[in-house]
């Protein structure tokens, strides 16, 4: 005998309702967060030279966490590659780059450790970086207060960021505190200045880079001739004189500390004048003229040439020293600016 047990619907509809439920608590449920580990270790160079740099990336299993995630990071050899530590990964990135040292030859591995998960770079290999071969000039003999050039030059090309030369120089030599020899170039020009000596002076200038030191020497001499230079230079910008006071100087100065004389420069002769107008003339003990005095007859009469906005102004100076020497010399480049004055 079989008996059929029909399900009621007041079953039916319970189950019903109860898988609902679950399916909706299921939908519901939150979702822990996935907690980032370092994927990997990267270098975009396994060979670089000592005394430059490179650069590495981590990478991560998903994506930094608000906050960030901090990475540390670590030198197999840090006599040989340093790397500055931790880097962070900003919120919602994979990865962040970061930078390696080259310190000395030899090799080494970098090393991210995060949340407990670590891994190690290829291997970098440090080879020896270009050093300092030579450092030669462009003459060994100068008279005091000219300038002479001074060529360093490497074993090899620089590296990126180039390679920076340190110098130093004694009295009565100057030079700047350091030369860049460009990347991928092996050599680079720098300008030695002197000055004025009462008789034959040797001045070294010395180099280093890269373990390596080289010097030269330059015999600074006293001038056997006069020679009479100088310099314009205004408010604004060199070769330019202004009409000030109402016309009655020049805003600008005339420098003559260039130039040089077997003996002591006593006089300094200043003549200066515009066009076919009577010079105007000052006489100063020391080398250097500012504000030279002027009035309107300097300038022709107004108003200035169409499409002038300057005059051309015509400056003379004549050097006497203590021991009978004289020169003169005439600079043309100059010019004088009216800025309102003297009817302009």
């Amino acid at each position: 005998m079989s008996i059929n047990r029909r399900a009621t619907p007041f079953v039916t509809l319970a189950t019903t309702v109860v898988a609902a439920v679950a399916m909706i608590q299921c939908r519901h449920s939150p979702t822990a967060p996935t907690t980032p580990a370092v994927s990997g270790v990267t270098l975009n160079a396994t060979s670089v030279a000592a005394g430059s740099s490179g650069q590495g990336t981590v990478s991560l299993t998903a994506a930094a966490p608000t906050g960030g995630a901090s990475v540390s990071l670590s030198s197999s050899n840090p006599a040989v590659a340093t790397v500055q530590t931790p880097v962070t990964i900003q919120a919602g990135s994979l990865s962040v780059t970061f930078t390696v040292a080259a310190v000395a030859v030899g090799t080494a591995t970098i090393t991210a450790s995060l949340n407990g998960s670590s891994s190690q770079s290829p291997t970098l290999t440090v080879t020896a970086g270009p050093a300092l071969s030579s450092i030669s000039l462009s003459t060994t003999s100068v008279v005091g207060g000219n300038s002479v050039n001074g060529t360093v030059t490497l074993t090899a090309a620089a590296p990126a960021g180039g390679a920076v030369v340190s110098l130093s120089a004694s009295d009565p030599v100057t030079v700047p505190p350091s030369v860049t020899v460009p990347a991928g170039l092996a050599s680079a020009t720098f300008t030695i200045s002197t000055r004025a000596v009462g008789g034959t002076v040797t001045g070294t200038i010395n180099a280093s880079y890269g373990g390596a030191s080289f010097s030269a020497t330059l015999s600074v001499t006293r001038p056997t001739v006069a020679t009479a230079s100088f310099g314009v230079t205004g408010p604004t910008e060199s070769g330019t004189c202004t009409l000030a006071t109402s016309g009655t100087t020049l805003n600008c100065t005339f420098n003559g500390t260039t130039s040089t004389a077997p003996g002591t420069i006593i006089a300094y002769d200043w003549s200066y004048s515009v066009a076919t107008a009577t010079p105007f003339g000052q006489t100063t003990t020391g080398p250097v003229l500012t504000n030279p005095t002027v009035n309107c007859s300097l300038l022709p009469p107004p108003p200035l040439p169409p499409g002038a906005s300057s005059f051309t102004l015509i400056v003379k100076l004549k050097i006497h020293d203590d021991l009978g020497n004289v020169d003169e010399t005439t600079d043309s480049g100059s010019r004088v600016l009216p800025h309102g004055a003297c009817g302009f």
